[in-house]
């Protein structure tokens, strides 16, 4: 695409897999700003490096806000500050990362015991045997 090519709305939503909704709300909160010609919008390369960093912003989990400070370093050469931000939301945001990866790595750690001693139960079973006897059967040994 060069740099005066533009794509339409649902081109843009095709494009990103975004749903018409979700695409006039971020032009609605001013995150996208795409050229309009009577009822149509068009979009441009920064629309769509724009739609890019809001996309990445949102697999990280950062909050359209977040994002807002974001697009704005990006979007014109950033200030020391602004900068200084950033890094702080994203220390904070792979703080929350780690914490939720920990989270499901015990719950992965659970189920797979779960898991475990439910194939021992079953190997534990004779042909035709069901599991209320073989509970029963070990409690007796």
């Amino acid at each position: 695409m060069s740099d005066n090519e533009y794509i339409g709305f649902k081109e843009m939503c095709a494009r990103f897999d975004v749903t018409p909704r979700t695409l006039r709300y971020y032009e609605y909160i001013e995150l996208l700003s795409p050229r309009k010609e009577g009822r149509s919008r068009f979009y441009g390369p920064r629309e769509i490096a724009r739609m890019k960093l809001i996309l990445r912003g949102r697999r990280f989990g950062f909050s359209l806000e977040d994002i807002r400070q974001w697009l704005l370093i990006y979007g014109e050469k950033g200030t020391r500050e602004q900068y200084r931000v950033w890094i702080e939301l994203a220390d904070r945001q792979l703080q929350v990362l780690r914490q939720q990866r920990d989270e499901l790595e015990a719950s992965m750690s659970e189920l797979l015991t779960l898991r475990n001693e439910t194939v021992s139960l079953l190997d534990g079973m004779g042909p035709g045997e069901n599991a209320a006897a073989a509970k029963g059967d070990r409690a007796a040994d």
